[in-house]
């Protein structure tokens, strides 16, 4: 942590020939979150890992999980990763049928709780659940592949975020992904992100 800001390391970025060392790297860094992107293909147009190859990682490593599901009916997967305490476990918003059902198995599963947004999804779309959340993870681009441009509209809907949260009084804590860079990071901060999800950029 640095000065009250979390940072999580996107998996997804990782190169994979010198995966070990670049692991062991994050760890001397200390990094707060090691962030594991799970696409399906439907959701977002790509793949990533697996619950064998994320298990893996764990195994070697004692960063907490920031589990990311950018997954079609997340609940069907819920039981596939492993989780710990400390672990951060979030889904899209447009993803579940059932949003507050499946907050209620994360958190029964002992992970914190996270709701995702894409860029496109308002605020208001946490209306009546967001008191179920720990976290709110906005995407400053649209979720699938790594390296797209900021979408500006994002950093406004941070500062709203924070509004809210800080209106309604509860704990609620916002993490963004997407294109967290020197440029962008000033501004993300000032609007009140409190986890930066660390990727190409």
């Amino acid at each position: 942590m640095y000065k009250g800001i979390e940072l999580s390391a996107s998996l997804m970025c990782i190169d994979w020939l010198n995966a070990g060392k670049q692991l062991s790297q994050l760890e001397d860094n200390k990094l707060d979150y090691l962030h594991l992107d799970i696409i399906d293909g439907r959701f977002a147009s790509d793949f990533t890992m697996g619950s064998s190859i994320i298990d893996h990682f764990r195994e070697n490593t004692n960063l907490p999980s920031d589990y990311h599901l950018m997954v079609e009916e997340p609940s069907r997967l819920m039981e596939s990763f492993q989780v710990s305490p400390g672990d951060i476990y979030t889904i899209h918003q447009e993803c579940s049928r059932n949003l507050h059902r499946d907050l209620v198995s994360i958190r029964r599963m002992g992970a914190r709780v996270g709701i995702a947004l894409s860029p496109g999804t308002p605020i208001t779309a946490l209306d009546y659940v967001i008191e179920d959340a720990d976290i709110i993870l906005v995407m400053t681009v649209n979720p699938g592949y790594k390296g797209q441009p900021l979408v500006q509209q994002a950093i406004r809907k941070i500062k709203d975020l924070k509004e809210l949260i800080t209106r309604m009084g509860i704990e609620t804590k916002i993490s963004v992904d997407g294109n967290v860079n020197m440029n962008t990071v000033p501004d993300m901060v000032a609007s009140g992100a409190e986890i930066l999800v660390l990727g190409s950029s």
